[in-house]
């Protein structure tokens, strides 16, 4: 017992309890923050495999809580998750190895996994990013309004739950990011809290098919999984309760940051040959986290102005976000729509 309770089982519980509360407080995937996390700690000796094991099987256990509740309020769209769980799970299984097929030595094994996870970090910040955009149109423009059984695309939807099991079987990273930007272009009719609640539920069979390929290629560190689950259990439960206090349009304005610098920072710490195998570049990580700071508001302002909106001002980020506030944007449209016999959409001030 006293070989498990030491500096740093603190150190992953803390860690693991902080992501939990953004999580809870934003409701984005906990890979693509506690995997870097993680890792810059020297958790699981700072090998990549072991992490993403552990990370993936406290996940599992976070996410389906989540699940469960979606799935009792009846806000998931069943037959979509199907699909995507249908694409998704055995390219979850298949994903972990196939870079063990690839690697020759764990030292080969530990550059991959730190480089796909980096460059996932990167693709995770954009499609955040790019989430908010669509969000952004989608109440300005009031084109789409809420459909709870759209017309399915089997085909297509397949291939992006293939694209996330692949992505999240090796890196833990992309569940709740990348399909969830997929989503809503494929099903920009689909209501915020469906989507949220397919997502979730096509989440828990994607992360514990991942979870069982790592573990059975990699083994799991019980020292790291069990500070992980006591740390972001608690973690989670709280953010959710302290969201709608806090303003939030600051706290996802800095994920896309923390996300950028993590993913750049990953690169850096494996090596990867464009930044120079022989040292690390902290210079080069805070100036891009810097660059990011600066000029994502300004990109932010530029596209809000181009939706006929003032740079800066209302609808906040977290607005957007909200399903509360784009049904009530929606119908505020079609009713001005209605009034004034149009059929153009209304702008609203």
């Amino acid at each position: 017992m006293e070989e498990l309770i030491t500096t740093t089982f603190f150190s992953i519980m803390f860690a693991g309890f902080f992501v939990g509360i953004v999580v809870g407080l934003t409701g984005m995937g906990g890979g693509a923050l506690m995997t870097p996390a993680l890792l810059f700690l020297g958790a699981g000796g700072g090998e990549a495999a072991t992490v993403v094991a552990a990370d993936l099987t406290a996940a599992a256990i976070y996410t389906s809580g989540g699940a469960v509740v979606h799935a009792r309020e009846g806000s998931p769209n069943f037959t979509l998750a199907k699909w995507l769980i249908i694409g998704s799970v055995p390219f979850a299984l298949l994903g972990p190895y196939l870079v063990k097929a690839i690697t020759s030595d764990p030292d080969q094994l530990d550059f991959v996994l730190k480089v796909s996870i980096g460059f996932a970090l990167l693709l995770a910040a954009s499609t955040y990013a790019l989430r908010l955009y669509l969000n952004l149109r989608m109440v300005r423009s009031g084109g789409h309004h809420g459909d709870p059984d759209p017309r399915i695309r089997p085909f297509v939807t397949l291939l992006v739950g293939a694209l996330g099991g692949i992505l999240v079987g090796v890196t833990s990273v992309g569940s709740g990011s990348i399909i969830m930007v997929a989503l809503l272009m494929l099903y920009p009719g689909l209501s915020a809290v469906k989507l949220v609640g397919t997502d979730l539920v096509q989440a828990v069979p994607l992360v514990l098919a991942a979870a069982i390929a790592n573990v059975a290629i990699h083994g799991l560190d019980w020292n790291l999984l069990i500070p992980l689950v006591i740390g972001s259990v608690p973690g989670t439960i709280i953010g959710s309760k302290l969201a709608p206090r806090v303003p939030q349009s600051y706290i996802r304005r800095g994920i896309v940051v923390v996300l950028t610098m993590s993913g750049v920072a990953l690169l850096d710490k494996a090596g990867w040959a464009p930044l120079g195998r022989e040292e690390t570049h902290p210079y080069l990580i805070v100036g891009v986290g810097f660059a990011t700071l600066v000029l994502v508001p300004i990109v932010w302002g530029f596209l809000r102005r181009g939706q006929g909106l003032p740079m800066f001002g209302l609808p906040t980020v977290a607005q957007l976000e909200d399903p509360q506030y784009v049904a009530q944007e929606r119908a505020r449209t079609t009713a001005g729509e209605e009034a004034d016999g149009s059929d153009s959409p209304r702008r609203t001030p």
